[in-house]
């Protein structure tokens, strides 16, 4: 797995694949002045070509631009100049485009620290292949780009050093995770479902549990319900009569519904009915329709295994990030803009490390 890779689904949905991809950054520098235990100075003993210093790894404007540019470029690929004129949530695209740069390149300063700390180190192959993308990247720029980005050779080669650093670290840190995932972990089961209320919205669409006696008269029509049910009744048409919920039947695995309705729904056999289920929403009545299908229990699999991966890499990354303390140069931060040239359109950093390093054409 490529812990950086910019896949072809991130392109066409950059803003959210991206978060996902950086596996929740948690190093953002803040204008609060601490986060947790982290102290983040702002603009302290920073020259003006140094955006951001992590310890003892700096960040320069140049590295910055290189990221920026090249996520810059991808994304109008796609979705054209007109996307820098739209806003998500009162937050302009181009600002949210600078927010995931500067996570992106904190978090692999970060890692940098990280791999000292556990020993991680590329070895001599590794280095070649940095070299060599390195090489291969920066001789695609034009002379305008290389003026304007302010790169070198030499940065170009140590940033996929750093890059590449940054992804063993993290596959260093996974590698004790038990790949053998159960049929019974991460089988997909499909019910449908009756709910009787306990609960009800006020007029400013605030969640009010209900009285005592109206829980109560709730428990009597759910147990009348299940009745019905017990009996013979259409289970579709009791839902379609009876179900208070917005639906009436979904498919989900384990660690994604309340416990108490999972637990009954798992345990139940196909076409079987469970007792009443009390959860904080109200009675439960539930059938299942299928217990196991293959080929989503062998997609879930590859889920739980990513899941159980990033757990057990953020465990060590937060706790060692709880030990650095970050200078952010807001001053220069602030100053820096997407590029407005025709000129400067390189946008193949990120792929052509996926090509010497994961094979990608």
């Amino acid at each position: 797995m490529n812990f950086y890779k910019i896949s072809k689904t991130a392109k066409r949905a950059p803003f959210t694949r991206l978060a996902l991809c950086l596996l929740s950054v948690v190093f953002l520098f803040t204008l609060t002045g601490c986060k947790g235990d982290k102290t983040v100075v702002l603009t302290t003993g920073l020259s003006e070509d140094e955006i951001f210093k992590i310890e003892s790894e700096v960040c320069t404007r140049a590295e910055v631009m290189l990221y920026l540019t090249n996520m810059q470029n991808v994304y109008e690929g796609v979705y054209g100049e007109e996307i820098w004129n739209t806003d998500a949530d009162g937050i302009s695209i181009q600002d949210s485009l600078k927010e995931t740069v500067l996570a992106r390149i904190s978090r692999v300063k970060v890692l940098k620290l990280l791999a000292e700390e556990e020993g991680v180190s590329l070895n001599k192959e590794e280095k070649e292949k940095a070299k060599d993308a390195g090489k291969e990247y920066f001789d695609t720029l034009s002379d305008e780009e290389i003026e304007i980005l302010g790169v070198t050779e030499d940065l170009v080669i140590s940033m996929y050093e750093e890059y590449a650093l940054a992804d063993k670290v993290y596959h260093y840190l996974i590698q004790d995770v038990n790949p053998e995932i159960s049929d019974d972990d991460a089988r997909t089961i499909t019910v449908s479902h009756i709910l009787i209320r306990t609960f009800h919205v006020d007029l400013d669409g605030k969640v009010e549990p209900y009285s005592e006696a109206a829980k109560e008269e709730a428990y009597q029509r759910a147990t009348e319900v299940l009745q019905l049910a017990r009996s013979g009744e259409d289970f579709e048409q009791l839902v379609l009569t009876y179900n208070e919920d917005v639906k009436g039947s979904l498919s989900f695995r384990k660690g994604e519904m309340p416990a108490a309705y999972e637990e009954a729904a798992f345990n139940l056999a196909t076409d079987e009915i469970s007792q009443l289920v009390e959860t904080e929403y109200g009675y439960y009545i539930i059938k299942c329709v299928n217990t196991f299908e293959r080929e989503e229990t062998d997609a879930n699999k590859i889920i739980i295994l990513e899941e159980q991966k990033e757990a057990a890499f953020q465990a060590v990354y937060e706790e060692f990030l709880g030990t650095l303390t970050g200078h952010l140069n807001t001053k220069e931060w602030d100053k820096m803009v997407l590029i407005e040239n025709p000129a400067v359109t390189t946008d193949s950093f990120f792929t052509t490390y996926e090509k010497y390093f994961y094979g990608n054409d």
